[in-house]
């Protein structure tokens, strides 16, 4: 025959689990707790199950963690979950490519977007991220968005921008032409 569970609570175990209900910031804590007080008011494990909509093992694994660990066992512990794509290297690549000149790459434009450093790195690394982690990866590393200035630059002939450039410092040395001290609406003298 099965052992006999003692679903019974202390008064100090009762304030702490009325404390957990009303104030855990995590809901599932607060249903943990209600699950409890529930076994505590004489419930069956079967019935508190139906009652919260799980499983009568949940309910069992629930007493087992607060014997073990008291209003700490009752809230979930961390998973590892999946590792970021992003990683040490990642960041590192991510870092010389914003520093370096797209145009010395090859490319036709002059300032990185999230969409083309998200491709470049793609070819460069074979790791496709998305734009809420690119914009998580710039963050961490403290750059910051700011709107680009568009420059024709890599267009433009090099040499006859420098002769431009000089014309106009010839035109800005010539001094200016002197006024007419004539109107249209005054006569001559």
């Amino acid at each position: 025959m099965p052992k006999q569970i003692n679903y019974h609570l202390s008064e100090d175990e009762l304030k702490q689990i009325e404390n957990a209900q009303r104030t855990s910031p995590d809901p599932r804590v607060r249903q943990r707790a209600t699950g409890l007080r529930l076994l505590h008011l004489g419930k069956k494990p079967g019935e508190v199950a139906a009652l919260l909509n799980v499983s009568q093992a949940t309910i069992f694994n629930w007493h087992a963690e607060w014997r073990a660990a008291g209003v700490a066992g009752l809230s979930d512990q961390p998973r590892s979950g999946r590792p970021p794509l992003a990683d040490a290297a990642y960041r590192a690549k991510v870092e010389e490519v914003i520093e370096t000149d797209p145009t010395s790459l090859g490319y036709g434009f002059t300032c990185w977007t999230i969409q083309r450093l998200i491709a470049h790195l793609a070819k460069a690394t074979g790791i496709e991220v998305s734009v809420n982690t690119m914009r998580t990866v710039l963050a961490s590393q403290d750059y910051v968005c700011r709107r680009p200035k568009h420059d024709l630059k890599p267009l433009q002939d090099a040499e006859a921008r420098a002769r431009a450039k000089e014309l106009l410092a010839d035109l800005k040395k010539k001094p200016k032409p002197a006024r007419s001290n004539y109107s249209l609406w005054t006569k001559r003298p």
